[in-house]
């Protein structure tokens, strides 16, 4: 158990500090703090020496140096129940100093600024707040250390039922947060210098990767009920799926969360307002339209026995007209939207296990690194953020595409890119018909979507995330009524298949970009 009787308090966050400060003091602890954190306090009428006072020594270098003297890390770091350490502290005149309460210089904030600086950014490296809570955390057995705000309540009440003390396990919770606040403080740092020398002489890629991730909930269970699982945040990200809210429906499961983020993927590009429903991260149906409802409407005739229990993606506010649809849809799992129109939501939370899902998907910011996890390894690449304009397509057939070919092509190229490899999909103007994915073979994928669509297929525009390798795909599709073909290109077997789709009548175009996803 650790008495509590002397506290050093230095922080860049001030939030909830004083009543904290205020409930030290109560309890008869004496407060030494730092700078603009000493003033705030005697403003507040809480007592509190300047550091200089216990050092003899003042701030220098604009504030650089304050908290960097022997008299703070002795106090901070001597082994009390060494007879050696002690007569060290009193030959010194050191004070013992019992808590630190620190919390660091802004770098990650600072450095999502637009357009800062370098300059700015290194200014606001923390060097004697991360070296104060080390050596507390080190000495966690005689010293607390607290380096988030929102242990100050806990903390606070732990002492006031024990009569200023705290236990050894709460000491021990406390320094561990505290090393792995230190840790990330300095992969933020890292990751930023690497970041801006990447553009410059260094490698995209770091010789040594650090992630930070911080828990956000635990989860029922992973993929099947046997497996345990949980939820966590990318420290490096503003946005993303973490910020979901959730304003209906039961609790979120993991493959929930996988597939509300492969409905983020489909939809959060498109102009105009588009629709998606999700089975197991593939697509059931993707429809673009004038209003929310249409492209709700043509996504759900896509493949309506597949879309049964799928996850909704939509890329507008939901509306009373979109709400009422997928009401008449039978069960549906989640939907993941900006926002919801008050009478939508009421009509749709009567659904008791349909989870309503808010994220601000403009905040959903794109490119940025995916990752893999491989036995005893990671694979790390860009995310395939690679758009496609009119301009990039090579038209090989001697029939040229229609206006509303081209545009369907756009449209099912976007949606392709997002689909299971290998992938075809089969699409008549802003919809999908058909949807082939995950399949071994490239015409197994074909053979799919075409028996999707059924009588939709006749004068659909075929689109392939690679090239199509043998002459078998064209006539397949030539003999299902497809009218034309957007592909990658660049297969040994390209002039073959150009052949045979001139043969049959049929638009070829390529564009030279591939979009596998594994």
């Amino acid at each position: 158990m650790l008495k509590v009787k002397r506290v050093l308090i230095s922080v860049s966050d001030k939030k909830g500090l004083t009543a904290f400060a205020q409930g030290l003091r109560a309890l008869g602890a004496e407060i030494i703090s730092t700078g603009g954190t000493a003033r705030l306090l005697n403003e507040a009428g809480i007592p509190a020496r300047e550091v200089s006072s216990s050092t003899g020594f003042p701030e220098i270098l604009d504030g650089r140096v304050k908290t960097l003297h022997p008299k703070i890390h002795g106090g901070l770091l001597a082994l009390r129940e060494n007879k050696e350490h002690m007569a060290q502290i009193a030959q010194h005149q050191i004070e013992l100093i019992d808590m630190v309460v620190v919390n660091l210089y802004p770098f990650e904030s600072v450095i999502k600024k637009k357009n800062v600086s370098l300059e700015e950014a290194v200014e606001n490296i923390d060097i004697g707040g991360p070296a104060m809570l080390r050596s507390a955390a080190k000495n966690f057995r005689s010293v607390a250390v607290i380096c988030n705000p929102e242990r100050y309540p806990e903390v606070l009440k732990e002492l006031q039922n024990n009569s200023g003390l705290l236990s050894d396990a709460v000491l021990f919770r406390l320094a561990l947060e505290a090393f792995e606040h230190t840790a990330g403080y300095d992969r933020v740092i890292s990751g930023f210098l690497q970041q801006r020398g990447a553009a410059k002489e260094f490698s995209a890629f770091p010789a040594r990767l650090d992630l930070q991730f911080s828990k956000v909930q635990d989860l029922r269970y992973g993929e099947n009920p046997h497996q345990q699982a949980a939820f966590y945040k990318d420290a490096a990200q503003a946005a993303g799926m973490a910020n979901i809210r959730q304003v209906g429906g039961k609790e979120l499961s993991f493959n929930n969360i996988l597939d509300l983020n492969a409905a983020l993927d489909f939809v959060k590009d498109f102009e105009r307002p588009a629709a998606v429903i999700i089975k197991h991260s593939n697509p059931t149906g993707v429809a673009e339209d004038q209003s929310l409802a249409g492209a709700y409407r043509n996504a759900w005739r896509c493949d309506p026995v597949a879309a049964f229990g799928g996850i909704i993606g939509l890329n507008r506010g939901v509306d009373t007209a979109t709400a009422k649809l997928i009401l008449k849809s039978g069960f549906m799992e989640c939907v993941i939207a900006p926002g919801f129109e008050g009478a939508a939501l009421k009509m749709l939370a009567e659904k008791k296990n349909l989870r309503l899902i808010e994220l601000d998907f403009a905040r959903v910011a794109d490119g940025g690194f995916d990752f893999k996890r491989v036995y005893g390894g990671l694979l790390l690449q860009q995310r395939d953020d690679r758009g496609l304009k009119e301009t990039d397509l090579k038209i090989v057939t001697r029939k040229k595409p229609t206006r509303k070919q081209v545009e369907a092509m756009l449209f099912g190229w976007k949606v392709v890119r997002a689909v299971k490899s290998n992938a075809i999909v089969l699409v008549k103007d802003h919809r999908t018909v058909g949807i082939g994915c995950g399949q071994t073979s490239r015409v197994g994928s074909a053979r799919t979507a075409i028996q999707q669509a059924g009588k939709n297929v006749k004068g659909a525009v075929l689109v392939s995330d690679a090239f199509i390798p043998k002459t078998d795909n064209v006539r397949l599709a030539a003999r299902a009524g497809v009218a034309a073909i957007i592909q990658t290109g660049g297969s040994v077997a390209d002039a073959e298949v150009i052949k045979a789709a001139d043969k049959a009548g049929m638009v070829m175009v390529m564009t030279g970009v591939r979009h596998f996803r594994h």
